[in-house]
């Protein structure tokens, strides 16, 4: 009976029924069926992590057995987000699973991903998701949160951190707050990010409690990195000033995921005043200057630039603040749920002669995801500003069936077409996709001309465009105060 009100019945029930150890306990209510599914869910990603593993020997070739590496990484993401889910001993609100589930849910579909960059669509990739989306699909839906009320689920601070240590260090001077400097010269602790990072690792385990301020003086560093600790904050001198850059791309033989050149992966992390490069070039596809896996981050003044996939917003919730972004295809992506605040959006010459500035890649309808452009500016970058008439730049296109994308109160550039939107393939997602405009200015703002798609919205109501500010969207008013980057609550 309770598998029945899931959307996949059958492996619900397959499992629950042929293992005895789930019959142990009476489903009285949806909540003991909640975690009865929660722990199925996570048994079945143990055993799929451990059938991944086991496949490893079997990939022919160097590109295979990049995509499984990803495929590793990502179950262990997924792993370590069901059990903080079932962990009852882990003070969350309803809106907190909803976005470690809905994570847990996006690692799985990015490790096909990683595959398909390749072109390797053979019959082991089933062998190696066992069930497992379709049973976090399961939980999404009877944990599902009402709509427009994300941001009333505040139930104070999280107990991973105490409110006195998590409070960020109020000081105008980033070697002032530095607990470990970098600079090239060799006037600090270490000349490399890479070196930094790691040696925070060494001093904090597994586990910091209170912020931890990398300073990157001035200097272009070229290094790919990946930070997975808690609570960082990597603060530069500047946009422009300090840069961190990186050329890994699909074509240079690493997946989209692995392309990075700077991932954040630990929780709780500050970008500030930092450039992220990455200079595949456009003829090198996709090739991402930052990855974001990080819950309740932030980025404030800080540039990103690139072409394709530019900036990967690939999960949990983030805000972006005064920040730069370019690029060319798809170059704001993935499936976080992300407001972008007063950043100005910078669309760069394509080969292809089209851009489109988002691919919001929502795979569930009860993931809590999508992507909010709220105050920014979206212009042509300069060396397109002369061609503009011969290039045409969308706000975006679904890239999964669920797409969420919002604009509001934004300026649209003259480089916008007037159709606004552009088709992944034919029809797909056009209905089940919700992208929206809201109050936005400029000369590419009319929406006279947009797509009749039957996800599109013109919104004129401001009670349904606030659902997607940071106060509803992100539940930005609990966190985003403990950061001391400016934001708007509201619309």
């Amino acid at each position: 009976m309770w598998c029945s009100q899931t959307p996949h019945p059958e492996p619900c029930e397959y499992f629950l029924t042929h293992d005895p150890k789930y019959n142990t306990q009476p489903i009285n209510k949806k909540s003991d069926f909640f975690q009865l599914s929660l722990k199925l869910a996570l048994d079945r990603a143990i055993q799929a992590q451990a059938n991944t593993y086991r496949l490893g020997l079997k990939w022919g070739n160097e590109l295979e057995k990049a995509a499984w590496a990803d495929c590793i990484k990502l179950y262990d993401y997924t792993i370590k987000q069901l059990k903080t889910t079932l962990d009852t001993y882990t003070k969350r609100s309803q809106v907190d699973a909803q976005t470690w589930l809905s994570s847990a849910l996006t690692n799985l579909d990015t490790c096909r991903a990683g595959f398909i960059d390749f072109g390797v669509t053979n019959d082991i990739l089933s062998t190696m998701t066992n069930n497992v989306s379709s049973l976090i699909s399961n939980t999404l839906a009877m944990n599902k949160v009402p709509y427009g009320t994300w941001g009333k689920y505040k139930q104070g601070f999280p107990n991973w951190v105490s409110p006195g240590n998590w409070k960020l260090p109020q000081s105008t001077s980033p070697a002032a707050m530095a607990n470990i400097v970098v600079a090239q010269d060799g006037s600090g602790n270490y000349t490399t990010v890479v070196a930094a990072v790691a040696a925070a690792t060494k001093m904090l385990g597994n586990y910091n409690g209170s912020w931890f301020v990398i300073y990157v003086k001035a200097g272009t560093y070229e290094e790919n990195v990946e930070i997975n600790l808690h609570n960082i904050t990597l603060v530069g001198d500047g946009i422009g000033k300090t840069i961190i850059t990186g050329s890994r791309s699909v074509r240079g033989g690493y997946t989209t995921f692995a392309s990075a050149t700077v991932a954040v992966v630990g929780d709780r992390f500050i970008g500030q005043g930092i450039t992220f490069q990455n200079t595949a070039g456009a003829a090198n596809g996709q090739a991402v200057a930052v990855r974001v896996d990080s819950d309740l981050s932030v980025f404030y003044q800080c540039s990103f630039e690139g072409h394709q996939d530019t900036l990967y917003i690939h999960s949990q919730r983030q805000f972006y603040r005064e920040c730069d972004i370019y690029g060319t295809v798809d170059f704001i992506f993935g499936n976080a749920a992300a407001v972008l605040q007063k950043c100005n959006i910078y669309a760069r010459y394509p080969p292809s002669k089209e851009n489109t500035i988002t691919a919001q890649s929502r795979i569930d309808p009860n993931q809590n995801t999508g992507i909010s452009i709220h105050d920014c500016q979206v212009t042509a970058a300069p060396y397109l500003e002369p061609f503009v008439g011969l290039v045409k730049t969308y706000l975006g296109r679904p890239w999964k069936k669920y797409s969420r994308t919002v604009f509001m109160k934004t300026y649209l550039g003259s480089l916008i077409n007037p159709a606004g939107w552009l088709p992944w393939r034919g029809d797909f997602a056009l209905s089940t996709l919700y992208y929206g405009e809201y109050m936005n200015t400029g000369p590419g703002s009319s929406t006279a001309h947009r797509v009749n798609w039957t996800g599109y919205h013109d919104i004129t109501d401001a009670s349904v465009a606030s659902h997607y500010t940071v106060e509803n969207f992100i539940a930005g008013e609990l966190w985003l105060p403990a950061t001391n980057v400016p934001f708007t609550a509201g619309l």
